[in-house]
């Protein structure tokens, strides 16, 4: 709906946002890189209770802090199928890439396939599965607004040289994107500015 709000609680770690998204007294966040602290101090703010904690995908500087913000608010963690395997293990989550030794994070509590509709009191989200930079990444859509993850930046995407990645996957996903979704959706993307869709694949050159 038109009153749907998005906040982004960045700086999180690793320039990851970290989307709370309110409409009325309902919340939902679209990854979770932020502080505890930083999100519990925007849901006391907003005067919302936080229903689920949506993961684009399962690489470790999008769930940084989901076990904190999972225990502090009773959110349900929801992530794709195909990448259900990465929080648990720290060479497919990429933490050890970045750090030479392994992390885990919480398994999570729903498993999605794409195509379904969340519903979180007045939130709905559309589900896409959009393989490419991991095996199971997904975009969240809410009404005219599109959570694209890392599969699309507002200028450039995501890469495909980490566990599950595959590039020639993501150009079908990027390809299905621009046929599904309007020109004029808002893009927020795991990583910084938000943008148009239209304007985003301008960047990449991919609208021929």
């Amino acid at each position: 709906g038109s009153s749907v709000k998005i906040t982004n609680l960045y700086p999180g770690g690793f320039a990851s946002g970290c989307y709370l998204v309110t409409e009325g007294k309902d919340a939902v966040l679209v990854d979770c890189s932020a502080p505890a602290a930083a999100v519990m101090a925007a849901l006391t703010k907003a005067d919302a209770t936080l229903h689920a904690i949506l993961l684009t995908h399962g690489h470790f500087d999008h769930m940084l802090t989901v076990e904190e913000v999972k225990a502090r608010t009773g959110a349900e963690v929801y992530l794709s199928t195909p990448d259900a395997p990465l929080p648990a293990d720290g060479e497919k989550n990429a933490f050890s890439l970045f750090f030479g030794m392994p992390r885990s994070y919480p398994d999570a509590d729903k498993l999605i396939s794409g195509g379904e509709v969340l519903h979180f009191g007045e939130l709905h989200f559309r589900t896409m599965l959009t393989p490419g930079h991991t095996e199971g990444s997904l975009v969240y859509r809410c009404g005219n607004i599109a959570f694209t993850g890392d599969t699309l930046f507002a200028d450039g995407y995501g890469r495909c040289d980490l566990y599950g990645g595959d590039a020639a996957a993501l150009y079908r996903s990027l390809a299905r994107l621009r046929e599904t979704l309007a020109p004029d959706t808002v893009i927020y993307p795991g990583h910084g500015e938000s943008t148009t869709l239209w304007a985003a694949f301008a960047a990449i050159g991919y609208l021929e």
